[in-house]
Parts: structure tokens; C-alpha cells; sequence
């Protein structure tokens, strides 16, 4: 990883996100119209990581990437200064957002999402800083080995976003991940992580929030669904699948 900016603030960067309802200028857009949002007023984030989890469709993904855009990032990822767009599909809740924060000056900043992580690569060839990512091409490694490249590459001491990170990892990329993940919380870095991996979500100085029909909500790790079924399912698999299929795996 990059070395520390010498005579920069560190974080955290950014102490709450609040909902201007008065800066909603289509009430019907499905950004509010989300079971999760309803009443959503205020959220506080942890100095060092934030993570949401929920559903598919449940808002967190919605979520991370209006905070990422209101802090002045691409709605398709990559740093402050990538500003390529392949088509418009973000939500208007960024404009509805107000950011509190500990410092106006953050070093770094990155919005990185595992399904367009090939355009990132893309326009880091065309803005020819790939010396900055690695010796190696992103597009010449596989999904998994680019985004943990990228990550001890280029990320440093700074605010960074990541959006499922877990669809390019295998469990072992998963448990690399923590480690590069530790390591930038004693850089001083803060990260908000929309996900799904409870390995991921288990980093122990994180605050989490489920995003449902309740709302969003603080919530223990052990009491994620994602940490319950997926014990559910390693504690007995045989007995699992005969209940989901109705016969145990043919080994």
C-alpha cells in the first residue's frame, strides 16, 4: 500500500449523513419510495468502518452509492479524479444528502464497485496512470486478483466505498481482504462496505446496519441473517438441502 500523506489530517472524514426531504424534488423517484428510506432521517457512521447489509432490493447498494457521490465521486466508481460514464443509472437520493464531517480535507477517496470494476480498469489504461495500480495490467489478471491489487495498489490513508466487495472474492480472497482491510483502519482511513459475506462483515471495529422494511437499523453481527443462515447451513448441510430439495448431496 501507498505510504501516508505527510501533513495530512487523518480520518475519520465523515461523522453522519442526514436527509434533506426539502431537496427531494421527486417524491416518486424509487430511491424513497424503498421500504428502508421511509423514515430514514439520520445515519451515524463508525470512525473507522461502516457496513450495511440487507436484502437484494432492501436500499444498502442505493445507499453507499449516494454517499459516495455526494462526497464528489463518479456513481460508477473509481477515484475523484475518474469521471468516465458508460450509462446514467444512479439514484437522485445524493441530492437529497447532507454529509457532516470531521474534516473538509480528505487525501484520498474512492467509490469501488465489483461490477464495474472493468470500466475502472478501463480508464486507468486511458488515463495511462497504470504505474500507480501494479506492474500488471488489471485487465490482465482475474476479477478477484485486479481488486485486491487495486486495493494494496493505489488505496492508502483515505475515505473509501465498496460495494459488495465479496462478488470478486473467494472465501480465502475474503479472509486477504480483512488483513488489507485492517490495514488501512491503522492508516487511518475510514470505509463504508455495502455486503453480504459474513466473513467480511465480522471485522470487529465496524458498526453495522440492516437495511429491511424496518428501516435501517444498528444490528449485531450475530444477528445478521447473513451470519444465521449461513451457520444454519455449515452446522448441518445434509439436513439443509433435504429440507430445500428434499434429498442430501449424492457424495
Amino acid at each position: 500500500m501507498r505510504k501516508l500523506k505527510p501533513g495530512v489530517t487523518p480520518g475519520p472524514f465523515i461523522e453522519s449523513v442526514y436527509l434533506d426531504r426539502s431537496r427531494i424534488y421527486d417524491a416518486d423517484h424509487y430511491a424513497f419510495k424503498m421500504p428502508s428510506l421511509q423514515t430514514f432521517s439520520m445515519l451515524e457512521l463508525h470512525p473507522k468502518v461502516t457496513f450495511f447489509v440487507g436484502e437484494n432490493g432492501s436500499g444498502k447498494s442505493t445507499m453507499l452509492e449516494a454517499i459516495a457521490i455526494a462526497n464528489g465521486l463518479n456513481s460508477e466508481g473509481g477515484s475523484r479524479n475518474m469521471m468516465f460514464a458508460t450509462r446514467e443509472s444512479h439514484s437522485q437520493l445524493h441530492h437529497a444528502l447532507k454529509v457532516r464531517r470531521f474534516h473538509a480535507l480528505v487525501p484520498d477517496a474512492w467509490f469501488l464497485r465489483a461490477e464495474s470494476l472493468f470500466n475502472v480498469a478501463t480508464e486507468i489504461e486511458n488515463l495511462g496512470v497504470q504505474k500507480s495500480y501494479g506492474t500488471k495490467s488489471l485487465h490482465e489478471q482475474s476479477h478477484g486478483e485486479s481488486f485486491i491489487s487495486l486495493v494494496e495498489s493505489r488505496f492508502s490513508q483515505g475515505l473509501y466505498f465498496l460495494d459488495e466487495p465479496e462478488a470478486a472474492l473467494s472465501p480465502q480472497r475474503q479472509l486477504e481482504f480483512l488483513v488489507l482491510l485492517d490495514s488501512l483502519v491503522k492508516q487511518d482511513s475510514q470505509l463504508v462496505i455495502a455486503t453480504h459475506s459474513p466473513i467480511i462483515m465480522s471485522y470487529p471495529h465496524a458498526k453495522i446496519y440492516s437495511f429491511s422494511d424496518k428501516g435501517i437499523v444498528p444490528i449485531a453481527y450475530e444477528d445478521t441473517e447473513h451470519y444465521r443462515v449461513t451457520r444454519a447451513f455449515l452446522d448441518n448441510p445434509a439436513r439443509m438441502l433435504k429440507h430445500l430439495i428434499g434429498e442430501p448431496r449424492d457424495d
